[in-house]
């Protein structure tokens, strides 16, 4: 019983990985070139920057 419930629990997280893989943005060299220079620019605050760009600002110190 236990086995059959570990392996429908490695399908369901299976799945939420491909989910999330097929909904992650992925940017080009240019793009990222671009918001760097802008966070370096300092028009925008860095946590305002990640706002505009969908940017989750797990890492800024503000």
């Amino acid at each position: 019983m236990r086995q059959k419930q570990q392996r429908h629990q490695d399908g369901a997280d299976r799945a939420i990985k491909d989910i999330r893989r097929q909904t992650r943005r992925r940017f080009s060299a240019e793009e990222k070139t671009r918001i760097v220079l802008a966070g370096l620019r300092g028009d925008d605050s860095i946590v305002e920057l990640c706002r505009q760009e969908g940017i989750a600002p797990c890492c800024v110190v503000p």
